[in-house]
């Protein structure tokens, strides 16, 4: 249970990418025995540093260094794959690896306790730094996700890993797939996970080796990797040459494999506003020169947003009100996906829907639930924030393309049915879709995907919020492991997904395992509840309300979380219960 008032909504991401060169590190072997008569075999699994000697830098008005030591775990033979499950939120997380027996896959349930959440392996990497004669001035361990930032140690490794690009950070999540493909490996560096580390300019020895519980449970070779470390102190004011301090720290800190990272963070959408930003304190290390992708938690795959920045560029940050590296139509400074284009015309003929798979809009209970003053120190005022996902578990794509008459300020929407095989074989007009021109939005929103509501303790409604229209893209992975669920999903940030002012069409889509994020953080759609009296109170996230989408099912389309709200007014105060064995706010 936890009480909080801030004034700012943030999201916590998973960043990652770094280039991995080919070190040969004799590697242990897994022989997980399924009976006697036969050999249950996984993959071969290394320890390696990519370098033998990098160099870090501090800045003076933001001191710490990333600990992106270079080190990865290899996978041969076979691939490293995980599949990380709970059956609902009264359940663990529980965790199996995928096998072979006699070269048929099996699932070997691996030890109760082993994962507690969607992020990675707890403790699995433990570093260990001396200074040059030999003291002990750090230790720690770090999580690892297999789907971190990744590349090939071999030509003849497959061209794209096929698993994922992050761990799923949204504390709703229900299934997730890691993985480290045959002849590929991961970063063992946690990224956004774990606190820079202060260590004053000079040279340093680092060692980092996989914790003995992870060795004994995959057979890993006990050879820590060591890599001598050299700390350089500058300053960004002296530095005005350079692009700044998110530029040059990336030729010395990875980031950690997230999908968020697509709107950049649990509190994805944020309004499309400033909330995009992550905090210092969350905002994940910078891209390095990585072999593959960069990812985050909430749009995966995503370039993730810049580290903890010095004060100057923080002020000028706070200044332009926007998140570092945005720009018309992109809000969260990723790089731009693949765009998915609309069909060149729209559609003729009669509507049909057809009997073919459909969507499943799911809604998860709010979270990253606050006190807010609306951003504006409103006198007098609270409001109560929060962040909302509907997500499609399928077994279908949601695809709905807008269409534009010349001249017309809104588009008519329509959704698409597709066979087993691909082939479009109807459609039904939904609703519209309407330009936001408000800086942080500046895409293409489509009408009535979601609504949210404070209910009284009767359920009966107290506030509805106003935001009612999205821009629709995969922010979060909520569950991987449904069918037909896409690991690598294309629309995965504003710039690509919802179009420009002059598009004359937009193609919007929620894939089959991923869903929306917004946070409703803004006045207008945060509630307002000044005159609200004190109590218990439940948030209503409700997909498709109008029923306008056709879906598998409708009986799924609304999640409630339980609230308590105190205090006084201008200083009000929300408790957040758990929501059965999920204690986030």
């Amino acid at each position: 249970m936890t009480r909080t008032r801030t004034t700012r909504l943030r999201r916590p991401l998973l960043a990652g990418t770094t280039a991995v060169a080919a070190i040969a590190v004799t590697a242990g072997l897994v022989a997980a025995t399924a009976e006697p008569a036969k050999a249950a075999t996984g993959p071969k699994l290394s320890l390696i540093a990519a370098t033998n000697s990098l160099t870090l830098t501090s800045w003076k008005e933001d001191p710490g260094v990333y600990l992106d030591l270079g080190t990865y775990l290899t996978a041969e033979g076979r691939p490293l794959e995980l599949k990380v499950t709970r059956k609902s939120y009264k359940d663990p997380v529980t965790i199996t690896q995928t096998v072979y027996e006699g070269g048929k896959a099996k699932a070997k349930t691996l030890p109760k306790g082993t994962v507690k959440d969607f992020s990675g392996l707890p403790g699995f990497a433990e570093v260990t730094v001396t200074d040059k004669v030999g003291k002990k001035v750090l230790s720690r361990t770090e999580d690892f996700c297999p789907n971190n930032a990744s590349g090939r140690v071999r030509p003849d490794a497959p061209a794209t890993s096929k698993y994922p690009e992050s761990c799923p950070t949204n504390p709703f999540t229900l299934g997730s797939v890691w993985g480290v493909e045959k002849g590929w490996a991961a970063n063992t560096y946690a990224g956004s996970y774990t606190a820079p580390a202060a260590l004053a300019p000079g040279t340093y020895t680092a060692k980092v080796s996989v914790a003995k519980k992870y060795r004994d449970l995959f057979g890993i070779e006990n050879k820590p990797a060591t890599v001598k470390v050299t700390v350089v102190e500058r300053s960004w004011e002296d530095d005005q040459g350079a692009v700044g301090p998110a530029a040059s720290r990336s030729a010395t800190a990875g980031e950690h494999a997230g999908h968020e990272a697509a709107h950049q963070a649990p509190a994805a959408h944020a309004g499309h506003g400033p909330g995009h930003a992550p905090t210092p304190a969350q905002a994940a290390a910078p891209a390095t020169s990585g072999a593959g992708p960069s990812y985050n938690v909430g749009h995966g795959p995503l370039k993730a947003a810049p580290p903890a920045l010095p004060w100057a560029l923080k002020k000028e940050q706070a200044a332009r009100s926007l998140p570092v590296g945005d720009k018309g139509g992109q809000t969260d400074g990723s790089r731009k996906a693949p765009a998915l284009q609309p069909l060149a015309k729209r559609p003729a003929g009669k509507p049909a829907v057809p009997d073919v798979p459909k969507p499943d809009l799911r809604s998860l209970p709010a979270y990253g639930i606050v006190v807010t003053d609306g951003e504006k120190d409103i006198p007098g005022k609270d409001y109560l924030a929060f962040s909302a996902n509907v997500w499609n578990a399928g077994p279908a794509q949601l695809v709905v393309d807008g269409f534009r008459s010349p001249g017309k300020a809104k588009m008519d929407a329509y959704q698409y049915f597709y066979d087993a095989k691909g082939k479009q074989v109807g459609y039904t007009p939904t609703g519209t879709m309407e330009w936001d021109p408000r800086p942080g939005h500046m895409h293409w929103h489509f009408t009535d995907f979601a609504s949210y509501r404070l209910l009284k303790a009767d359920k009966k409604e107290a506030v509805r919020s106003g935001k009612e229209a999205f821009c629709l893209a995969n922010t979060d992975a909520i569950d991987y492991t449904v069918k037909n669920a896409n690991w690598h999903p294309y629309n995965t940030d504003l710039a690509t997904a919802c179009g420009e002012e002059n598009s004359i069409s937009v193609r919007e889509v929620l894939d089959v395992g991923s869903g929306d994020t917004y946070s409703q953080d803004l006045p207008g759609q945060s509630f307002d509840i000044t005159d609200v009296p004190n109590g218990t109170y439940y948030i209503q996230v409700l997909a498709n309300p109008e029923k306008r989408l056709k879906e598998t099912s409708l009986d799924n389309n609304s999640a409630l979380r339980k609230i308590v709200l105190g205090g006084k007014p201008d200083a009000r105060t929300v408790t957040v219960p758990a929501h059965d064995l999920v204690n986030a706010n």
